[in-house]
């Protein structure tokens, strides 16, 4: 847990974020994105304490407290910011109620409940039965990266410049990056910034990605010329991507269930200087069937957890339950069955999901192949763990046989 200094202004835009995100049950970076909205005059230092305090206080829920002695989910949400800032040995803003409990006891309870992995991890205890099921003894290193804060990643986007430039215009606004070894187009911003101001964003240069989510466009081995289908292409972030490896040359269908997110991905095409891509509404069956056979190569982004991606999204950990899981797994079968279907002979299908359970990944693929073996020929698997550094990725190629 990283300290903040808190005006009383601030402690209040926080206790309400967390009231929000808990009682509300909205999501914690659209509740944040309001409150900040609904204050323009915050500089830029006081929005990102608000930002970085909320989602270290929703990471740590579970911990703050059980350490304070607070019931698990019932208001008390400007008690909890002020035990989170004793554990932190801040002292409390004005018009913020001290907790019941002394400082003292806060930060022996807090020691002592580190002994019990699922507390000092801060993770629901049918969460740390999953992990330990699926993952053996890993689940806690995994679990301990997934605690620690997002870095922020750029992708630049080749169809307008490249990493070398984007790097040296990053630069020259005051903004220092390094390149990442392994994703050939991702710059990693040294400290945070919010890079949705710059010119060079609004202009189409580069999107924010995450490394984790960069290896999946280029492991669906797209070329320039071909028909690439992005089955659930959500608001387009491996559209663009894929887009951009085509060279903007060629067919891209971004398919998804949601209008609303294939609206916000034309406008992101638009941004990025796109104009391959084509975005189709999943409303019936019939649009997957008009498809059949006709893709060289089709993603199929699943539907999944989300135990990837909880260092970003830390209110998940507390939203999710075993059934939303397993519910998940069908939909997941369901969808490779399906949409596998649209690519042709000779083309190939990528199946991802930024999930670490194996349940939701070689699982569904050996599954997958005992159905199809005579369809279908695995290529290749990889995983992206979030101990490497990053998100946590699982995809596997499929080439489809005449």
């Amino acid at each position: 847990m990283k300290p903040n200094t808190l005006h009383p202004n601030l402690a209040e835009a926080i206790a309400e974020a967390l009231r929000r995100t808990f009682e509300e049950n909205r999501y914690a970076d659209r509740v944040i994105e309001s409150i900040l909205k609904s204050n323009p005059r915050w500089g830029s230092r006081d929005r990102r304490v608000i930002a970085e305090t909320t989602y270290d206080i929703v990471r740590w829920w579970r911990l703050v407290r059980e350490a304070a002695g607070l019931p698990p989910f019932e208001n008390h949400f400007a008690e909890t910011l002020a035990a989170w800032l004793i554990l932190n040995r801040q002292p409390l803003p004005d018009r913020i109620p001290k907790p019941k409990t002394t400082a003292e006891e806060i930060q022996k309870r807090y020691d002592e409940l580190q002994k019990l992995p699922a507390l000092r991890e801060s993770i629901p205890d049918w969460m740390e039965t999953v992990l330990q099921t699926e993952l053996g003894d890993r689940w806690i290193s995994e679990v301990h990266a997934m605690n620690q804060q997002a870095a922020v990643v750029l992708r630049t986007n080749t169809i307008k410049t490249d990493k070398a430039t984007l790097q040296k215009k990053l630069h020259d606004e005051g903004v220092s990056t390094r390149p990442l070894p392994d994703n050939p187009d991702a710059l990693l911003l040294d400290q945070r910034s919010n890079v949705f101001q710059l010119p060079l964003f609004r202009d189409g240069w580069f999107e924010v990605q995450d490394a984790g989510s960069q290896i999946v466009a280029p492991f669906v081995q797209a070329e320039r010329g071909m028909r690439v289908v992005d089955a659930c292409a959500g608001a387009g972030g491996k559209s663009l991507h894929l887009a951009s490896l085509m060279q903007n040359r060629g067919h891209l269908i971004a398919l998804d269930i949601d209008e609303r997110k294939l609206i916000e991905l034309r406008k992101r095409a638009r941004r990025a200087g796109v104009g391959i891509a084509e975005t189709r509404l999943i409303d019936s069956t019939k649009v997957i069937k008009r498809l059949h056979g006709t893709a060289d190569r089709v993603l199929i982004d699943a539907p999944c957890s989300g135990l990837g991606v909880l260092r970003r999204n830390p209110d998940a950990k507390w939203k999710l339950f075993p059934e939303v899981i397993e519910k998940v797994k069908a939909v997941q079968a369901d969808l490779l069955q399906r949409y596998s279907l649209m690519a042709k002979a000779g083309g190939k299908v990528v199946y991802a999901t930024c999930s670490i359970l194996p349940s939701e990944n070689e699982k569904q693929v050996e599954k997958f192949v005992a159905n199809n073996g005579d369809k279908y020929k695995l290529e290749e698997e990889r995983h992206v763990m979030p101990d490497e550094g990053f998100d946590g990725f699982y995809m596997a190629r499929f080439s489809v046989l005449a």
